[in-house]
């Protein structure tokens, strides 16, 4: 396992968390927004929410990633 593979799968992760939709999926398990104001944003739960969120805010550099990423394997094989 190499370096890019590790930075693809960080790459995976962060699509991952960029589509979860919090009506759909996260209000119904506890996770939303609302909730994440009264936790403490030092807690476990707190930082794991902060991450979603950020990763959902970045929609356009994770898209930007993912075509060089693309653009990559195309050139590389």
């Amino acid at each position: 396992m190499g370096l890019w593979t590790l930075l693809e799968g960080c790459l995976l992760l962060a699509n991952a968390l960029a589509i979860l939709n919090e009506d759909r999926f996260l209000a119904r398990r506890g996770w939303s927004f609302q909730e994440y104001s009264g936790i403490k944003r030092n807690s476990l739960k707190g930082q794991i929410l902060g991450l979603i969120y950020a990763t959902q805010y970045l929609r356009v550099p994770l898209m930007l990633l993912n075509i060089l990423c693309i653009a990559v394997k195309l050139i590389s094989g």
